[in-house]
């Protein structure tokens, strides 16, 4: 019996590298275990529904809105609502360009004026003319003299315009205020007398006031 027992072979130890794939695999289905019991577990947290809230019916197709009423209808039954939702009328621009100048109507011509009266318009009196008339001289004795006075002369001019004869008609008490009249009036020249546009002889009174100046 103890021969027999002592001839039995002995077991032979594993080899190392089946050790390591034991260990490996032993790992990997500890790591699948957990991943599963964490999965699971989440699961389970889930909060249930409660059934105390009323559970919201399924919800089918959504109710169409009303038709908008016609404006004859309902708009006049609310004016203060109609009146509130009408939107602000929008200011008006205003054009402040300024209107382009208007040409200016042209004014009439004015007439001509009318010719001033001269030595030339008809007249049955001669006219002194301008220029060929100057006033007598005051004479140095009579003004030292302090002599005054008013004196008509009366002269009779021909178809020409030339003094024929001057004469005094009203004297003014100074015998040099006539001689300065007289001497005046035959050196002027006149616009002769017309009668239907033809010149001829006319006479004239021709009044000189001689006063001293103040």
């Amino acid at each position: 019996m103890s021969a027999s027992r002592s001839d039995a072979p002995a077991p032979s130890p594993l080899p190392p590298h089946s050790l390591k794939i034991a260990g490996l695999a032993f790992c990997a289905g500890l790591l699948l275990f957990l991943v599963v019991w964490l999965n699971a577990r989440r699961h389970d947290e889930a909060p249930a529904p409660d059934p105390a809230l009323p559970q919201q019916a399924e919800a089918g197709p959504p109710a169409p809105l009303p038709e908008p009423l016609p404006a004859a209808s309902g708009a006049s039954e609310m004016p203060d609502a109609r009146a509130e939702q009408a939107p602000a009328a929008a200011p008006e621009a205003v054009d402040t360009t300024p209107p382009p100048p208007q040409p200016l109507a042209e004014a009439p011509a004015a007439p001509p004026p009318a010719p001033a009266p001269t030595a030339q318009a008809a007249s049955d009196r001669p006219v002194p003319l301008p220029g060929h008339s100057p006033p007598p001289t005051y004479p140095p004795a009579a003004l030292r003299r302090g002599e005054s006075g008013t004196v008509v002369v009366r002269v009779d001019v021909d178809a020409g315009g030339r003094p024929l004869d001057a004469r005094i008609i009203q004297r003014s008490g100074s015998r040099e205020l006539d001689r300065a009249a007289l001497a005046a009036v035959r050196g002027w020249r006149f616009e002769p007398a017309r009668s239907n546009g033809q010149p001829m002889v006319g006479s004239l009174e021709i009044p000189f006031d001689f006063q001293p100046a103040q």
